[in-house]
């Protein structure tokens, strides 16, 4: 029977891998690099870009939206004329440039106001009969970039009540009008001192610029944002696209360079198809550092150790375990073919001495064969073979896995272990606290325009009737998709009206005016509200007093915080109390890391001041981390709040050189022990394991126990000799029973007749 598994394959796997994985310590470790300008600075001016893009992005949808919303808001009467409906929905906005009321049927002008409205190249009658939200377009006018936002005006005609039955006002001849706003492109903001940042159009074209500090503008370059232009349209790179490329720059720097689409060139958004891109840019410093040999140098001292103390653990199993198991194996199997036989061959197989070489357990089931193989020849009878003394195979696993973690215990936790808070190039850190800044600038945005839309809605409730009121609460609520619920207060403190959840407010108080705050300090979600007085009106009007509450849903706030590469963030209230967050949290908490609200309170700057960004590395319980912390708004009604992001990204998680070096290196320590104690055990489990009891019965059946019976457990060279033994036994036990042969294997006289007689 072939034997399945065995010695071999534990030993040979061992043998195997462990240079595979010196192989791999060589080429991982020793293939880092120190490059002019790290990667995880190319990396950040990447996100950057991507960011800046996603903030012009939202501010674009936001205006779009606002202009869908004021025309959906807005009741006009049958006898409204062109220009007053003008006026109501565009006139009082200062976003607005230009705005134009146009019949939808013929594209003919209705009413006009501000500067004029460009639309060579727009087909007003296709985009008014279409459905769905009208994207933006950008046009040029007096040779200025400008955005036209659409909205789809539809009321009754004259003499029709606007509450009339809708399937009835359809037959007639409705008022189909399309109202067409002018708008500038959103201004740009550069983040980080010395950093430029350029928004171009799909040919390249530079439509607006911003820097900070001493920003050189990329576009010193003329033909760098025409190639950016290009690559922003190839087809891989059409969705969520943005790159970097380092270019040289005088004094010995490099200016590194990121870009990204501020949309996909497919999907539904309102910038869609725009081929609007973001250009950002900042010179930093280049490293003159030569670690990368230092990591060659170790990468093949350990690569060679491992390699060395593979071939030394092989030799060493091979000669003190296979081999010897391997004779007992071919000595087991021919006492048991002398002892199932009679005649000259019987005598043969039985007549050579078991070799006992090897120790441990080989050497203990060698001592027992021989006994054995005397007892089958009748030379001796049961003898009790000495206790077992000495080192066996078991200790000699536990010695070869301490020399393997001889090797690993240094790479995991003494080599390429530099100082990380040092390792980080001060370029990393601004970046961290660039990007910090641009979150905390959403959220600051967010929180504004809840408490614009607050106010809108408070405005548009005076003197409507309660059922008129929930309606506006309603549609406000399912179309801006920001709050979890909407609802009045009276002066008491009482709910008087109320659309969506039920609110989280823990306060009773009313404030007076409009603003932003937290209703509630305790529970698993906080209550981040934007308030505003419901003008008095005249008719059924809202009661005295009352104040409109729209409760942000936090999770819009979360989303917000979330971004790629920027590790951990959170929003924190002026005492440093934790209301929302990119990762799992609970509301109210404290900054997970006393360094993390250190660095809160140092952008607080003077009394009286809303303070500063700021930034370091710090250590935490899980090492050293890229810490910044910027204040939510300087101006604006959400300025008094005190509120902070903060921001943590693990200095592990970066491509720096001596991160990637520390990380590859604990790698490999750690693979190299996995890949050797399994082997170990393997070996351990299907033949040392197994010997041990082997030996034990082999000792017992020595002894004189003919009644034990030996199961073999595996089909390998261990389960062999088991199979042999049991030979032994029952031909040992036959010779004892009554009628059974109860002599040696004697030889044929004829045959042997010239030998001496034993």
């Amino acid at each position: 029977m072939p034997l399945l598994g065995g010695v071999r394959p534990p030993i040979a796997s061992l043998i195997a891998l462990l240079p595979v994985i010196a192989a791999v310590t060589a080429v991982a470790v020793g293939g880092i690099r120190a490059e002019r300008v790290p990667q995880a600075v190319v990396d950040g001016e990447r996100q950057i870009a991507a960011d800046t893009a996603l903030s012009v992005g939202t501010s674009i949808g936001a205006e779009a939206g606002t202009v869908r919303r004021t025309v959906e808001a807005y009741t006009a009467t049958g006898e409204a004329t062109p220009a007053t409906v003008l006026k109501t929905l565009a006139s009082a906005r200062k976003q607005v440039l230009g705005s134009a009321l146009l019949d939808s049927r013929t594209g003919r002008p209705l009413a006009a106001d501000g500067e004029p409205v460009p639309l060579t190249g727009v087909d007003v009658t296709a985009l008014a009969s279409g459905h769905g939200a009208i994207p933006p377009r950008l046009v040029t006018s007096g040779g200025e970039r400008r955005l036209l936002y659409f909205a789809r005006v539809r009321f009754a005609p004259p003499g029709v009540d606007a509450n009339e039955d809708q399937a009835e006002v359809r037959s007639r001849s409705e008022r189909r009008w399309l109202l067409v706003v002018s708008g500038a492109l959103p201004a740009l903001t550069a983040y980080g001192d010395g950093r430029s940042a350029e928004m171009l159009d799909a040919v390249g074209h530079v439509l607006g610029r911003a820097g900070r500090g001493t920003a050189s503008p990329a576009a010193a370059d003329s033909g760098l944002p025409a190639a950016v232009a290009r690559a922003a349209k190839r087809p891989g790179h059409r969705i969520d696209a943005s790159a970097s490329l380092p270019r040289t720059g005088p004094g010995g720097e490099r200016t590194v360079v990121g870009w990204a689409q501020v949309a996909a060139a497919t999907g539904r958004g309102d910038t869609d198809g725009l081929g609007l891109t973001v250009l950002t840019s900042r010179a930093v410093p280049t490293a003159t550092a030569t670690a990368s040999a230092d990591y060659t140098r170790v990468a093949l001292t350990a690569a060679g150790a491992l390699t060395g103390l593979a071939l030394l653990l092989g030799w060493v199993l091979r000669r003190t375990v296979q081999r010897p198991l391997l004779r007992l194996y071919l000595s087991a199997g021919r006492l048991a073919r002398g002892a199932a036989g009679r005649g000259p061959g019987a005598f043969e197989e039985l007549a050579r001495p078991v070799p006992v070489d090897g120790f441990g357990e080989s050497a203990r089931v060698g001592r027992a064969l021989e006994s054995l193989r005397r007892q089958l020849l009748g030379e001796s009878g049961p003898q009790s073979l000495p206790a077992p003394r000495g080192p066996g195979y078991r200790t000699l696993t536990v010695a070869a896995v301490l020399l393997l973690a001889g090797w690993s215990v240094p790479m995991i936790f003494l080599l390429n272990r530099v100082d990380t808070a040092t390792a980080v190039p001060a370029a990393v850190v601004a970046d961290q606290q660039a990007r910090t800044e641009i979150v905390s600038n959403r959220i600051r945005r967010s929180l504004d325009q809840s408490y614009t839309d607050v106010g809108e809605l408070a405005g548009r409730l005076a003197g409507k009737s309660r059922a008129a009121r929930t309606e506006v609460l309603r549609r406000a609520l399912a179309d801006r998709g920001t709050y979890r619920s909407l609802y009045l207060l009276n002066s008491s403190g009482d709910i008087t009206l109320r659309v969506g959840d039920t609110p989280l407010r823990t306060s009773v108080h009313v404030p007076g005016g409009s603003g932003i705050a937290t209703v509630n300090t305790s529970g698993r979600i906080p209550a981040i509200v934007a308030y505003a007085r419901v003008p008095a009106g005249t008719g059924r009007a809202a009661p005295a007093g009352a104040v409109l509450f729209g409760e942000v849903d936090v999770n819009v706030l979360n989303s917000l915080l979330a971004r790629p590469k920027l590790g951990s963030v959170w929003m924190t209230d002026g005492d440093d109390k934790v209301l929302a967050a990119s990762v799992g949290y609970r509301a109210f908490q404290a900054l997970p890391d006393s360094g993390l609200a250190g660095l809160a309170r140092a952008t607080r700057g003077a009394p009286g001041t809303v303070g500063s960004a700021n930034s370091a590395v710090l250590a935490s319980s899980a090492g050293p981390s890229v810490d910044a912390a910027a204040p939510v708004a300087q101006s604006g009604p959400a300025a008094r709040l005190g509120w902070h992001v903060v921001t943590a990204e693990p200095a592990a998680a970066l491509r720096l050189p001596a991160t990637q070096a520390r990380q590859r290196t604990m790698a490999v320590g750690i693979l190299g022990l996995t890949v050797g104690a399994a082997c170990l055990g393997w070996l351990h489990v299907v033949v040392i394991r197994p010997l041990r009891a082997v030996a034990l019965a082999a000792e017992r059946l020595a002894g004189g126990d003919r009644r034990t019976v030996l199961y073999p457990v595996f089909h390998d060279e261990v389960g062999s000799v088991a199979r042999s033994l049991e030979l032994i036994r029952q031909a040992l036990a036959q010779r004892g029973r009554p009628g059974g042969y109860g002599r040696a294997v004697i030889p044929s006289q004829s045959r042997y007749e010239n030998r001496t007689p034993w």
